[in-house]
């Protein structure tokens, strides 16, 4: 398979690593000083070493990185691993990599540009979602036909450009944006478990997008806000009711548009606080001076809301904090 990475950073970087452990030869579009690495040594991933050893382990990785897609022709599947902020950008360049029959997997943190599509949403299906696809390009430049569904599960940081420290979880959840068992997405996940990536197929992405944007959406901003680490945010009883009651306001909303969640939200904040403390990519963005994914994890949560009919002024506060604060710092 010809496979390009669109955004080789943590997570395009861990995915990339997979692939190629399971035989295939991995393209890159970068730039900066993350071209510059790839082209010249490749991407790393530096992993604690096993279990009852010291150390850890580092596994080079060859990557054939370019600047410009044109140089790259049309792909059989196409990564699309970056912030949500710069994805009007890829849109804009991603065309000479996509053939009639490319795979665009996305693995995105947030609400996708594709949530509504494959007849789900209720109410809502098929409509666009101005708050992650403004004018719509997005949607033309990647056809909901050619999309795979993508959640992460599982934390990456950038030691520098090309090497990936990979901390825990080795997750991948795929799936279609209609919900059908499709053969190319039962290829793409025997593909991935086979490059060592706990890959499984869901019969409902949007389900496993929304779980996982539940617990996203609240800490990830309110940890850009305050600095603080997950431990800390639901460690404190006031803070850890303000998240709840937002949970409950995107709770409703789920339950209109077809994703309905059974847990309670101090049985996500269980889980949560299972991983420890750390520092949640939003605040770590922040402090690289990286623009904020917003509009993916909050705002698409408030205009899900309003096309219910569902007030959200837990989520509108939240959402008003997070980006005055995020302007403020030329972020947003």
């Amino acid at each position: 398979m010809k496979i390009c990475i669109y955004g080789a950073g943590a997570i395009g970087g861990w995915i990339a690593a997979g692939l190629a452990q399971a035989g295939a030869r991995v393209n890159a579009v970068a730039r900066g000083a993350t071209l510059a690495a790839l082209q010249q040594d490749g991407l790393a991933i530096v992993r604690k070493a096993p279990t009852g050893e010291s150390g850890e382990t580092r596994t080079h990785v060859p990557v054939h990185a370019v600047d410009d897609p044109g140089a790259l022709g049309p792909q059989d599947l196409v990564v699309v691993a970056v912030k949500a902020p710069a994805l009007a950008a890829v849109a804009e360049r991603i065309g000479p990599l996509l053939g009639p029959d490319t795979l665009v997997l996305t693995a995105m943190n947030g609400v996708p540009w594709w949530f509504l599509e494959g007849g789900f949403g209720g109410p809502l299906a098929g409509r666009r979602l101005t708050a992650v696809d403004p004018d719509g390009r997005i949607a033309a430049a990647i056809p909901a036909r050619h999309v795979i569904g993508g959640v992460v599960h599982a934390s990456c940081s950038l030691d520098g450009p090309g090497v990936v420290r990979h901390h825990f979880g080795n997750g991948l959840i795929l799936g279609e944006p209609s919900g059908e068992e499709t053969p190319r997405v039962q290829k793409l996940a025997a593909m991935l478990v086979q490059g060592g990536i706990q890959a499984t197929v869901s019969p409902q992405i949007q389900k496993d997008v929304w779980y996982k944007l539940w617990g996203n959406m609240t800490v990830n901003p309110i940890s850009a806000l305050t600095g603080a680490t997950t431990d800390r945010i639901l460690g404190d009883d006031l803070v850890r009711g303000f998240i709840s009651t937002v949970m409950l306001e995107a709770k409703a909303i789920g339950e209109r548009i077809g994703v309905p969640i059974a847990d309670s939200p101090e049985d996500r904040h269980a889980v949560t606080m299972k991983l420890g403390a750390f520092k949640t990519s939003m605040l770590q963005d922040v402090e690289a001076g990286r623009p904020v994914e917003l509009d993916a994890l909050v705002g698409a949560v408030r205009e899900l809301g309003q096309g219910v009919g569902l007030p959200t002024p837990f989520t509108d506060a939240l959402l008003g904090l997070a980006r005055l604060q995020a302007r403020g710092l030329g972020l947003y």
